[in-house]
């Protein structure tokens, strides 16, 4: 298993982690359990439609050769559940120096859905900007982590942030409810983006968002004049560090408090994730 986000030394780093959807779900390391729900087993329980991303493996094909469509055979089994990764990837995403927000929510990315998938869970990806540039529908065989590894390294950070107008495309392209987890730095209007999880939220998807912000964008240094170019616009602004760092970080320090406030009364997971700090902090701190 190649990736440069996720490393020999990473895997075996997560050995010590019994990590599954479920663990998000409930908000802290669980056990898996016994429940009514389609997976594969020997006690049958139920027929369902083929969804993509589905294994092909319990289509029953005689019951295709008698219908011409596909449909599943269900099970009682232990719990399955799906984490739906969704990662920004526009350009604002690529700063932060050696190692950049995008790099950083990649590697998140990259060892949750190891666990997930050795946890024999499924697991989606989506990267975007406006649009949803890559899609990799859920599924849960070390093919499939392999592929979405090679997503992750292909990606790279370009084009504008629209957060809320991304949510609203991905939509219907999950078709299992599950954990939905967005990585972002959340340059868009928060109002916006809690309007846009609303679907999700109603289906009953459980909702994590990881704040991934570098510390220089969370308090200026004194710089003196200096030069402020949009990564995604490419507009500059020249001002005095001195001069506008108070009002600088108190209106980031209430954007943050929007988010976490939002996310509070919704419901939400919220978690301010620094790129200083390892990511696997945020294995041992879910609900921040």
């Amino acid at each position: 298993m190649k990736s440069r986000y996720l490393q020999p030394d990473d895997i075996q780093r997560l050995e010590r982690y019994a990590f599954t959807p479920r663990t998000l779900v409930d908000g802290h390391f669980a056990g898996r359990h016994r429940s009514h729900v389609a997976g594969p087993s020997t006690e049958f329980r139920d027929y369902r439609p083929y969804v993509p991303g589905d294994d092909t493996r319990q289509v029953d094909w005689r019951v295709y050769a008698r219908t011409d469509r596909y449909y599943l055979r269900t099970h009682n089994q232990e719990t399955n559940t799906v984490a739906h990764l969704v990662l920004d990837s526009s350009a604002s995403m690529g700063f932060g120096g050696k190692t950049t927000k995008l790099d950083y929510a990649s590697r998140f990315a990259a060892a949750l859905a190891f666990l997930v998938v050795r946890g024999k869970d499924t697991v989606s990806l989506q990267c975007f900007d406006r649009e949803i540039r890559t899609f990799i529908p859920p599924g849960s065989t070390p093919a499939h982590l392999q592929q979405l590894l090679r997503a992750l390294d292909e990606n790279e950070p370009r084009g504008e942030t629209a957060l809320a107008a991304a949510l609203e495309r991905s939509y219907p392209l999950l078709n299992r409810k599950g954990a939905l987890v967005v990585c972002s730095d959340f340059f868009d209007d928060p109002g916006a983006i809690f309007t846009a999880l609303n679907p999700y939220l109603h289906r009953g998807f459980e909702v994590h968002l990881y704040h991934i912000l570098a510390p220089a964008e969370l308090q200026l240094t004194d710089r003196g004049l200096a030069t402020f170019v949009d990564m995604e616009n490419r507009r500059r602004v020249i001002a005095h560090t001195r001069n506008i760092a108070t009002a600088y970080t108190e209106a980031m320090e209430a954007h943050i408090r929007n988010l976490r406030d939002l996310a509070r009364r919704r419901g939400v997971n919220y978690t301010l994730a620094r790129t200083d700090r390892h990511h696997f902090q945020l294995f041992d701190q879910l609900v921040h």
